[in-house]
């Protein structure tokens, strides 16, 4: 079952639209036309309460205000870092808003979690598009933008993010929801436990973006194919936990097409979440610089109070060619696809 209602206006008054997706069992989800955003996900513990474990606020506005964070947000047209603000396509060089020191961050000063999109509603899915126009924060193209969500009747919520383009462009889409799993209020996330089924990572160089090489993760905190408590890895003495000030990187997942990447467990309430993808890569930011700030319900959230599974092609991929190819060309069509499903351990 979906529903609709309002949930108030941007700041130039803009309506935002909130949808309120509803299975059998009472699982639900909750999306916005402003930014496509993921606002929050109820599922049971295991003593069968409802938990809402995905953070996110009350109002439109707070999105404006707040938006640093990029809670729940559908971030683009290409997602994570591009070195220095950009990069050569076909032998031109094109320039983009610069909004994380040199470098470009998750679309740019105004990304695609600033607008409100196109909506409507084909079943069971809700389906968010908008047009971006050639020169949108300096990217080429004009890209066609969809992206759906689907809530299961066995709690999984369904992404499927669509694009084309009249041009060559880069895309890289990917929901930047946080995560808490004993609910999105609950304080931090050291306890849950990750599994990732990934032997490499790409390292950070000291802006944050990948240096390049593809390293294992054997013998280091990012060995995480057997689950581990994230505490024990986000404040390890290794030099790239220091780099990113915890957990900020991107692991090459194993395989090609929709499989398993991720598990992610919180002990106390016996949530899990499963995470599929047919993304080559799976960047985890384990909040630790998520500003301090208030949430749904007067919640309190700050550093790791949420972790971040952002499925996507790898940081900077435009600039370095042995990443898989975040280009696009025209007549071809980018369909990824995300799910997040919910279980009990």
């Amino acid at each position: 079952m979906i529903t609709a209602r309002s949930f108030g206006t941007t700041a130039d008054g803009a309506p935002v639209t909130c949808f309120h997706l509803e299975n059998s069992s009472g699982a639900w989800a909750e999306v916005l036309d402003y930014g496509a955003i993921l606002r929050g996900v109820a599922v049971p513990d295991r003593t069968g309460r409802l938990r809402d474990v995905c953070l996110g606020f009350d109002t439109a506005k707070e999105y404006q205000e707040k938006h640093q964070g990029y809670l729940g947000a559908l971030v683009g047209r290409c997602a994570n870092r591009i070195r220095d603000a950009r990069f050569t396509l076909d032998g031109r060089t094109y320039t983009l808003a610069a909004n994380e020191r040199n470098n470009h961050l998750h679309g740019g000063v105004r990304g695609f979690d600033q607008y409100v999109w196109d909506h409507s509603v084909e079943g069971d899915t809700v389906v968010f598009s908008r047009t971006s126009p050639n020169g949108e924060e300096g990217y080429p193209g004009t890209l066609k933008v969809r992206v759906s969500y689907t809530l299961t009747e066995d709690n999984a919520l369904r992404l499927v993010v669509e694009g084309e383009s009249d041009a060559d462009t880069v895309i890289n889409l990917t929901s930047h929801a946080y995560w808490n799993l004993n609910g999105h209020d609950a304080g931090d996330v050291g306890s849950h436990t990750l599994c990732i089924d990934a032997i490499a990572f790409t390292e950070l160089a000291s802006d944050n973006c990948p240096n390049g090489t593809i390293a294992s993760v054997v013998g280091s905190p990012f060995d995480l194919r057997t689950a581990r408590p994230l505490e024990e890895g986000w404040d390890a003495d290794h030099p790239q936990i220091r780099q990113g000030g915890g957990y900020d990187h991107n692991w090459a997942i194993r395989g090609t097409g929709l499989r398993r990447a991720a598990v992610l467990t919180a002990p106390e309430s016996g949530i899990t979440l499963s995470l599929s993808t047919t993304q080559p890569g799976l960047q985890v930011y384990s909040g630790n610089f998520l500003p301090v700030m208030t949430g749904k319900g007067d919640a309190h959230y700050g550093p790791r109070r949420g972790v971040a599974l952002e499925a996507q092609g790898f940081p900077n991929a435009v600039n370095q060619p042995g990443f898989p190819s975040v280009v696009l060309r025209p007549g071809e069509r980018y369909h990824q696809e995300i799910i997040f499903a919910f279980g009990l351990d």
